[in-house]
């Protein structure tokens, strides 16, 4: 007899991920990926987590294999908000709760302060995690107004009453922009007079290219005293993702509940994780590996925009990114990534078409290419074949 299972309603609003449906198309021989948001194999500092994994099991082995505190590993803790704090973001490590990568993050900001109907304000394109993320909650989201700076200050006030905004400063995934520091100054003095919160995710701002980006909008003034922001990060881009670590700046008025939230969802984030992670980082090791990846992913970028330029029909729009990992490009209103897509993974090169990092109908021609996990070689290779492609629908256009 068939049991009759009832979805709830908050499981219709759960929907696959388009970036990671694309991978899998890739996982067979002969594709050049330029789809995948994932940092480079090979930059993984394999030796240094071999030999801290071996002290954290020599000397506090049986500590590091049972369960942890929910808040996180406190030297852990201490560390990040000694680096936010250099970054100027002040903040306390009884602020910081360390979390199973910075998705999970971005899940307990949404089931901490997202109702069914509740707006919540984003860019116009965003992150598609974080789109995953809150839709369960089922929010009314509200696309901001921007330019290539970011979103406007202006658009806050049209966002008045919203549970929060949702931005990504620093090197956006997708569109790569980073926003001023002038203009972070403006969207926090703006907030603060809508009234809206303001969840800033941070996970490429190690990844600058040729200036550091400037500081977090979180530690603006007016905003940073009236606690109203929430800031993540994650160790991921700078050390390895598969050890799924990130963490989550709150105020102290909200901390309790985003750690009972976390409670509820997994107990605690791998304590062995968070000492070998610690034991990797704490004697400042990231000040000379996160150099090393840059310099890398600078050729890569710069290869990439090599290509582009060498090869995209005219009509294309795309800006150079200072940092992060992607290059967003605005092809000609008649092309559609995503009718596109299937002839391009025949022809053996694979992108995210821009669609669905928006939450409005209409972006059919854009689309996201990742530099950092294919060598300048392939990348030119792939471009090539991509525009190729793109001048083929122009044509049957015209």
């Amino acid at each position: 007899m068939t049991m009759p299972w009832r979805l709830a309603r908050r499981a219709e609003r759960l929907n696959p991920s388009t970036i990671r449906e694309i991978l899998k198309l890739t996982e067979r021989g002969g594709i050049i990926s330029l789809a995948g948001g994932m940092p480079a194999a090979d930059t993984f500092p394999v030796q240094a987590m071999r030999e801290a994994t071996e002290r954290v099991l020599r000397d506090h082995g049986h500590a590091a294999l049972q369960y942890a505190a929910s808040e996180g590993y406190a030297p852990l803790r201490e560390w990040v908000a000694a680096e936010l704090g250099a970054a100027g973001l002040a903040c306390d490590a009884d602020q910081v709760l360390i979390t199973t990568g910075s998705q999970q993050g971005l899940d307990l900001v949404g089931k901490v302060l997202i109702d069914p109907g509740s707006a919540v304000a984003v860019e116009a394109p965003t992150y598609l995690g974080a789109l995953q993320a809150f839709a369960p909650y089922e929010p009314e989201f509200a696309a901001l107004d921007g330019d290539d700076d970011g979103p406007l200050p202006a658009a806050f006030g049209a966002a008045r009453g919203a549970r929060f905004v949702y931005l990504l400063p620093n090197y956006q995934n997708p569109s790569g922009h980073c926003v001023s520091a002038s203009r972070r100054a403006a969207l926090a003095d703006a907030a603060v007079d809508a009234g809206l919160p303001v969840v800033e995710d941070n996970p490429y701002g190690e990844l600058w290219y040729d200036t550091p980006p400037p500081s977090p909008l979180a530690a603006h003034g007016s905003l940073a005293a009236a606690g109203g922001a929430i800031y993540l990060g994650s160790f991921s881009k700078v050390l390895a993702p598969g050890l799924r670590l990130g963490y989550i700046v709150a105020p102290r008025a909200l901390y309790p509940k985003l750690l009972q939230a976390k409670q509820a969802a997994d107990l605690h984030t791998p304590g062995f994780n968070q000492r070998i992670v610690h034991e990797v980082v704490k004697g400042g090791f990231l000040r000379t590996h996160v150099p090393t990846i840059r310099a890398r992913y600078k050729a890569q970028r710069d290869a990439m925009r090599t290509a582009l330029e060498r090869h995209l029909p005219a009509g294309c729009r795309y800006e150079v990114p200072k940092g992060g990992m992607f290059f967003w490009i605005e092809l000609p209103r008649a092309l559609d990534a995503v009718a596109l897509l299937p002839r391009a993974v025949a022809a053996g090169v694979a992108y995210v078409p821009g669609a669905p990092f928006f939450t409005t109908p209409g972006h059919a021609h854009t689309l996201r290419l990742s530099f950092v996990t294919v060598p300048p070689p392939q990348i030119e290779a792939g471009v090539a074949v991509l525009a190729r492609l793109l001048h083929e629908a122009l044509e049957e256009r015209a």
